[in-house]
């Protein structure tokens, strides 16, 4: 986070019928296609909680101490998803493969994410669930790591059980610095703290990858963007806009995304106001060039870049969201294939 006395540059405005109501600051990152920082706004290199945008680096972590399942299931090992049908389908599937329960994951219970699933499941039941917390597919994967390699599965998520360990040292090897804090996540697994640089880093490396592990995620990822997420999230609509993205949010306003050409994005919103992530991700994607594949897809960044459903008055848009020049000013340089 920013030095109090030196506040970070304001990343995106709410436009309120012409008028700026709020403002968010933060902080960027946009490495060039080796991984190496380019262009650095705000305070980037202090340690920050990535939140669920570690999760492809932990899912990493997870091969490295010998998982071994299919793409589908390692893609839901990296997801934030939002609790549909599909997705908890596949968690519980992946816990019975390994002789699991859903009693067996040690995130919190929770509400789909998803509205109609939500409604479901207060109307009809079962209410709140493991299987339906956003981080229950990582929590399966873990726990299915550890039947895999004959670990024991009580006190998975402690920091010094071996598959954490494996998981930090993993973390720390991508991002290229040492883990600035551990903590425990909302999910009750480990919270490794990084700079945005160290995350900038770490994503890049995973497009850049052509093969082993670090690939594997990136295959997973792109090939299932629904798992990831869910219908109408954020960081589904940006892969399956965007041909070949990598789209990782977190809580508290992260975002990570990378280019199949290495370069990577790292966005930290300080008020921890994620509304701010989207349009300021479609800007910076689109200055560097990448921009939808297709008319449809183009109107899909359009629509997350504008934030225009985000600021109503009477249930209809009345304003947006507002990228300033400053905060893409000097991220130029890499074309779409």
């Amino acid at each position: 986070m920013a030095d109090s006395t030196r506040p970070n540059p304001v990343l995106a405005r709410v436009v309120r019928d012409g008028l700026v109501e709020s403002v968010h600051r933060g902080s960027i990152v946009v490495t060039d296609g080796h991984g190496t920082p380019r262009h650095e706004l705000g305070e980037t290199r202090s340690p920050m909680y990535p939140r669920s945008s570690n999760k492809p680096l932990q899912a990493l972590g997870m091969l490295r101490a010998g998982l071994d399942i299919g793409d589908s299931d390692l893609a839901l090992a990296c997801a934030s998803h939002s609790g549909e049908p599909g997705h908890e389908k596949r968690v519980r599937d992946l816990l019975h493969r390994h002789d699991l329960d859903v009693a067996d994951l040690a995130c919190p219970a929770d509400y789909p994410q998803h509205d109609a699933s939500r409604d479901d499941a207060v109307r009809h039941g079962p209410g709140r669930s493991r299987a339906t917390m956003n981080c229950s597919g990582k929590h399966a994967a873990m726990l299915a790591t550890c039947v895999q390699r004959g670990w024991p599965t009580s006190g998975y998520t402690e920091a010094d059980h071996p598959l954490q360990q494996t998981i930090a040292a993993t973390i720390a090897e991508l991002a290229g610095e040492p883990i600035g804090n551990t903590t425990v996540d909302g999910c009750g697994a480990p919270l490794l703290a990084i700079s945005q640089v160290g995350l900038a880093t770490a994503f890049s490396t995973l497009t850049r990858a052509t093969d082993g592990s670090p690939a594997r995620v990136a295959t997973a990822m792109r090939a299932h963007p629904w798992l990831i997420a869910g219908s109408g999230q954020d960081d589904t609509l940006l892969m399956l806009s965007v041909h070949g993205l990598l789209a990782k949010g977190g809580a508290e306003a992260v975002q990570a995304v990378a280019l199949p050409d290495g370069t990577a994005i790292t966005i930290k919103v300080d008020d921890g106001a994620k509304r701010a992530l989207a349009p300021v991700t479609v800007a910076l994607l689109r200055n560097l060039g990448w921009d939808g594949a297709s008319e449809s897809s183009r109107g899909v960044l359009d629509g997350l870049a504008s934030g225009a459903q985000q600021v109503l008055g009477g249930g209809q848009p009345v304003g947006g969201i507002d990228v300033p020049a400053e905060t893409v000013t000097g991220v130029t340089g890499a074309t779409e294939p």
